[in-house]
């Protein structure tokens, strides 16, 4: 994934400025999804500028300006979403804990084990009770709003990894709590 598509599918939702594109990335974006900061946010705007993929909408107060999705900013965002990479580039250090897991000594294993059990679990309720705020904020019917399919997707993947860690232990012979 680049931050060039990134900041077209932000974008997508409608004109914005880079400070609001940087905000995006403050939040649940940058936390669950993809890292980006304002040094790198800038410079990609302008060279997605140069490259025809969005346009300066209106420049207000003090030069800020506000950018918008061309034609050929959403024709290469459907293009990236719709073609799904045969092999990918994978850098997930949770990932990588998980295959080196048995190189720890059992009683290590259990507590990085239990640990990823407990942070899975408390991160899954938090994230479950956001969408259940959005949810009764924005309602079920119809499309969801912007980022909701995310949040599920973030909810069962940590119920997954949950699952995967007291699987594990039990594996491991440990005696999982009830």
């Amino acid at each position: 994934m680049s931050l060039r598509h990134a900041l077209l599918g932000l974008l997508a939702q409608g004109p914005a400025s880079g400070y609001d594109l940087t905000r995006a990335f403050d939040g649940g974006i940058g936390q669950y999804a993809w890292q980006a900061g304002h040094s790198r946010i800038y410079p990609e705007l302008g060279k997605m500028t140069e490259a025809g993929l969005v346009v300066v909408d209106e420049t207000g107060p003090r030069g800020r300006k506000s950018y918008a999705l061309t034609d050929e900013g959403r024709t290469e965002l459907r293009r990236w979403m719709l073609h799904w990479p045969e092999r990918t580039t994978v850098r997930d250090e949770t990932v990588l804990r998980m295959f080196l897991v048995q190189s720890l000594e059992p009683d290590d294993a259990r507590l990085l084990l239990e640990g990823i059990a407990e942070t899975c679990a408390r991160e899954g309720e938090a994230l479950r009770a956001l969408m259940a705020s959005e949810d009764a904020q924005h309602g079920t019917d119809g499309p969801p709003p912007f980022g909701r399919l995310a949040g599920e997707y973030g909810v069962r993947q940590y119920e997954a990894v949950h699952g995967w860690a007291l699987w594990s232990l039990e594996r491991m012979g440990v005696t999982v709590p009830g």
